[in-house]
C-alpha cells in the first residue's frame, strides 16, 4: 500500500510590488537651504500584514525618515511599500517569519529607492538608507511579545 503524501509543497511567489503611500515634506524651506548642512537622521520602520484571499497576503513596509539640522526639520519622508505575495504549503510556524521577515526584506530595496529619489528631487543631498536585518528585527519582535504576554506561572 502506498503512503499518501499529505504535506503540501511549499510555494512562494511575488504577485505585485507597488508603492502604496508617499509623503515628502520640507516644512522649513527655503530657509533650511541656507543653513550649514549638519543633519541628524531619525529612521523608523513598521510592517503590516493583511490576508487577502486563499494563500494571498498583502505585506506592507512603512519607512519614516526625519532629517533635522539643529532644531529645524529639513525634511520628512514617509513611504509605504507593499507587495502581494502568494504563500502556500507553509506551516503556521513558518508563516510568521515569511511575512514578518522574508517579505519585508524583499520590499526594502524598493522603499529605499523611493526615499532616495524623493530626497534628491527635494533638493537635498542623496540619502541612502543602510541595509536592515529583518531576521533580527522579527526575532526582537517575538521576544518583546513574549515578555509582554501575561505569565501563566503565577503563585498565589
Amino acid at each position: 500500500m502506498a503512503e499518501q503524501n499529505t504535506t503540501e509543497e511549499k510555494q512562494f511567489s511575488i504577485q505585485k510590488i507597488f508603492t502604496k503611500d508617499i509623503s515628502f515634506e520640507t516644512p522649513n524651506s527655503p530657509k533650511i537651504f541656507t543653513e550649514k548642512w549638519e543633519p541628524t537622521v531619525d529612521f523608523n520602520l513598521g510592517t503590516n500584514v493583511e490576508a487577502l484571499e486563499d494563500a494571498l497576503f498583502e505585506v506592507s513596509l512603512s519607512v519614516t525618515v526625519t532629517v533635522k539640522c539643529k532644531d529645524s526639520t529639513a525634511y520628512l519622508v514617509e513611504v509605504t511599500q507593499a507587495g502581494i505575495f502568494s504563500l502556500a504549503g507553509f506551516s503556521e510556524q513558518e508563516m510568521g517569519p515569511m511575512v514578518g521577515s522574508f517579505c519585508p526584506n524583499i520590499l526594502f530595496p524598493y522603499a529605499r529607492e523611493v526615499v532616495s529619489d524623493l530626497v534628491a528631487k527635494g533638493g537635498f543631498p542623496q540619502l541612502l538608507l543602510a541595509p536592515v536585518n529583518f531576521d533580527a528585527l522579527y526575532t526582537q519582535h517575538l521576544q518583546q511579545a513574549q515578555q509582554q504576554a501575561p505569565s501563566t506561572n503565577t503563585v498565589n
